[in-house]
């Protein structure tokens, strides 16, 4: 008897009615394991550091042929809500549009492959494994999310062979990109410490100000790259100054500024981390400024070269929207950046407009075309 097909607009609406603001999980991922199991998906919970994440499976472990998606359920907060036209959590419908936090960043993608991957193994049960790799910890720092579930994935002798990850790809049609790699990011913080003294006297003082700025113009001055074959010129950004000094009349002893780089293929975290160290150490030698240097690397940048994975992903695009997707490494990062040390992974989904923002919504069209292009993939990758 043909079953129902699971309609990811209400799925998506459900989802967003799941207050689930990171690391919070809100009902979310309980609503999508009930509804994966009762599909004949084997889930398990793979919750770590207060984190709740799901892993589910139809088909054996270990199958020669898996193909995966991976998305989150958690959201970032949703800032005034009475600057909402309608309830962040509400999940409402006006004039064919989805309303809520969450809406595009990312429930709507959970809920267009969740459906996707019940219709699929109840109408053609495919010689192969479908894995959805849900977390509960992607807008935060994500070191309990994904990394979390590769990491359980490992020890269980679970594995996928390629990956789909539902993060908003389009600028502003639905179908006109899709990511293949992600750009590195990397913050670097400062804290140059020299001696206080009066204004009037600065021979008497050692003003950390005047270490701290040579070396921001220094590294803002500096061309990183001109871009790589498939990225753009890497970039650096002043991002704080700070001194906490109310005084006109005072020297501070300390000054702190952060930068954040977003880097290409060019470059490593390690190789960047002592190139800002370097610079550092010879403004101290100039000025008599000690300068600390701390770096956090959240991500390398990687790629998947254009191949099997994107032609098929290409291909399903077109198919339903009449596009055809450029393949880009534009954007922030994404968990992608955890996937691609376990298989090959690309990047699809809707138009990202309104993510993060408040109002934040999507038509309902693009989450049926989005359902429609998932399903599309996986009757082609089982072909």
């Amino acid at each position: 008897m043909p079953h129902t097909p699971v309609d990811p607009v209400d799925l998506t609406a459900r989802l967003i009615r799941c207050p689930s603001v990171t690391p919070a999980e809100g009902g979310a991922i309980a609503l999508l394991d009930d509804l994966l199991t009762s599909a004949g998906f084997e889930t398990h919970r793979v919750d770590r550091g207060g984190i709740a994440n799901l892993f589910a499976r139809w088909g054996a472990r270990g199958a020669n042929r898996s193909f995966g998606f991976n998305g989150h359920t958690d959201v970032v907060p949703v800032g005034d809500a009475a600057a909402w036209t309608h309830d962040p959590f509400g999940g409402e419908i006006v004039d064919g549009v989805l309303w809520g936090r969450g809406a595009t960043d990312m429930k709507s993608g959970v809920a267009a492959f969740a459906a996707a991957a019940v219709d699929f193994v109840r109408e053609t049960p495919p010689d192969g494994a479908v894995i959805l790799a849900i977390t509960g910890d992607e807008e935060d720092v994500a070191k309990d999310g994904t990394v979390a579930l590769l990491d359980w994935m490992a020890t269980a002798g679970e594995r996928m062979t390629a990956c789909l990850v539902g993060e908003p790809t389009c600028p502003n049609e639905m179908g006109e990109m899709m990511k293949i790699g992600r750009r590195g990011s990397l913050t670097a913080r400062f804290v140059a410490r020299g001696v206080q003294g009066h204004s009037a006297y600065p021979h008497r003082a050692k003003n950390p100000l005047t270490a701290l700025v040579r070396l921001l113009d220094r590294l803002a001055s500096h061309e990183l790259d001109r871009g790589t074959d498939h990225f753009d010129a890497s970039t650096l950004a002043i991002t704080t100054v700070d001194t906490g000094n109310p005084a006109s009349n005072v020297i501070p002893a300390e000054a702190r500024a952060t930068v954040n780089i977003r880097f290409n293929d060019a470059h490593s975290g390690a190789r960047l981390t002592d190139w800002l160290t370097a610079e550092a150490a010879k403004v101290q030698a100039e000025t008599g400024v000690e300068i600390a240097v701390g770096v956090h690397v959240s991500g390398e940048s990687f790629l998947t070269p254009p191949g099997e994975l994107s032609r098929l992903i290409a291909a399903a695009v077109q198919a339903e929207t009449g596009r055809v997707p450029v393949a880009s490494t534009s954007g922030g990062t994404s968990d992608a950046r955890f996937i691609k040390d376990h298989c090959p992974v690309v990047e699809f989904g809707l138009v990202g407009k309104t993510m993060h923002q408040v109002d934040e919504r999507v038509p309902v069209d693009q989450i049926v075309a989005l359902k429609a292009i998932y399903s599309r993939i996986l009757r082609d990758y089982f072909a």
